[in-house]
């Protein structure tokens, strides 16, 4: 479903990106619409599908992760084995934080975040290299990270 956005929705969707959390009668205060009527936009953009939910954003290193990686992973057997399985098998891990199926030089993207680097080569080793189809595999351990917002 489609949704036409006009400027106060994209006002609406660029506060709800720097806090997801705020009301409905703040938001409206902030955009120069009632309570009532911010909460029935904001609803109908979650019925057009435009917000697919609001998520809590918590800091790794906070919770004892301090190392994050991005691994290129490329499938091994391909033909042999489904992309499902490794999908499937890949997504159980706690570790691994986000899969995206990329095209390039790899066909999977994960984000994976560990303790230090001797938990992440724990993972690496009895985990991730285990997997169904697993063929080479390129490690980026980063650095730092800054979100820009995006062209809304």
């Amino acid at each position: 479903m489609s949704a036409v956005l006009d400027e106060i929705d994209r006002r609406l969707l660029r506060l709800l990106r720097e806090e997801a959390g705020q009301s409905a009668g703040a938001l409206g205060r902030r955009v120069g619409l009632s309570q009532p009527a911010t909460w029935r936009r904001i609803r109908r953009l979650e019925e057009a599908g435009v917000i697919r939910g609001r998520r809590l954003k918590l800091d790794p290193a906070a919770l004892g992760f301090g190392v994050t990686v991005f691994l290129g992973v490329k499938i091994g057997l391909r033909g042999r084995v489904k992309l499902e399985d490794f999908e499937r098998a890949v997504t159980a891990i706690p570790e691994v934080q986000l899969v995206e199926h990329v095209l390039g030089l790899y066909d999977y993207r994960l984000r994976v975040v560990a303790r230090d680097l001797s938990d992440f080569e724990r993972v690496l080793r009895r985990r991730i290299m285990t997997l169904p189809g697993i063929g080479d595999v390129e490690a980026n351990v980063l650095l730092t990270e800054e979100r820009r917002p995006g062209p809304l």
